[in-house]
């Protein structure tokens, strides 16, 4: 579409367009884990990457919880609100895995009551490090009462996915989410939600569907989100431009 690439990350690539409070998320075909030191190129893990997204940011929707989320425009791009990221990545966790039982101790598969809400700072090059609130405070990432307002939205966005993949007989584990700014200063959920940030076990078989077959090679990724996809309804309805 020839407009400037504002963007590029280890996923998205995101473009300007002629409407200067909307842009343009393409979803690349690229994996990555462990920061950045394992990555290889998917066929097709963009055009699941963003229908599954768009299909989640649509279901949050029909619960009442807003976001940048616009419209998805084609196999592999949705069109969002312009929003200035807070750089931070409010992680829920229902279930111990991952970074969360090798810095506690606690046993894999623990139910954690109440959910665990985490921040790290999005930093590449520390490693995106947990933080507490007086580290954020100190590094001005964002305010007090902004944290108190992504605690609640996570808590919201908590209890609807849960729902969500109950209903496609799934376990929601833990999943990262962020935020944006608008102009005028208020909150909305952005980026993606997709298994690129939810760790997902099977209901029945503790199966991980999630970015998890990529990093520790336990299965094909596509065919992995495609059962996603699948069991959230199949391919949002959209109309491209």
């Amino acid at each position: 579409m020839g407009q400037r690439c504002l963007y590029e990350g280890k996923a998205k690539q995101v473009f300007e367009t002629e409407e200067p409070d909307v842009l343009r998320i393409v979803y690349k075909d690229e994996a990555t884990a462990f920061n950045g030191e394992k990555k290889e190129v998917l066929e097709g893990k963009g055009r699941l990457n963003n229908e599954i997204s768009s299909r989640l940011f649509q279901l949050l929707q029909e619960k009442g919880i807003q976001s940048h989320f616009v419209r998805r425009l084609s196999d592999t791009e949705q069109l969002v609100r312009r929003v200035d990221i807070v750089p931070l990545e409010v992680v829920v966790r229902n279930t111990a895995a991952g970074s969360i039982v090798r810095r506690t101790g606690l046993a894999r598969g623990t139910v954690l009551q109440p959910p665990v809400i985490e921040f790290y700072y999005k930093q590449d090059d520390l490693g995106d490090p947990l933080l507490n609130e007086a580290h954020i405070a100190q590094l001005q990432l964002a305010w007090p009462w902004e944290l108190r307002s992504m605690e609640d939205m996570a808590r919201a966005v908590n209890s609807a996915l849960l729902d969500v993949f109950a209903d496609a007989g799934l376990d929601l584990v833990d999943f990262k989410l962020e935020f944006g700014r608008t102009p005028d200063g208020e909150l909305m959920l952005a980026d993606e939600v997709s298994p690129d940030t939810c760790r997902l076990w099977d209901q029945e078989t503790g199966e991980s569907l999630d970015k998890d077959v990529f990093r520790f090679g336990d299965g094909g990724l596509q065919d992995v989100y495609e059962q996603i996809l699948q069991r959230l309804g199949g391919t949002p309805d959209g109309e491209n431009v």
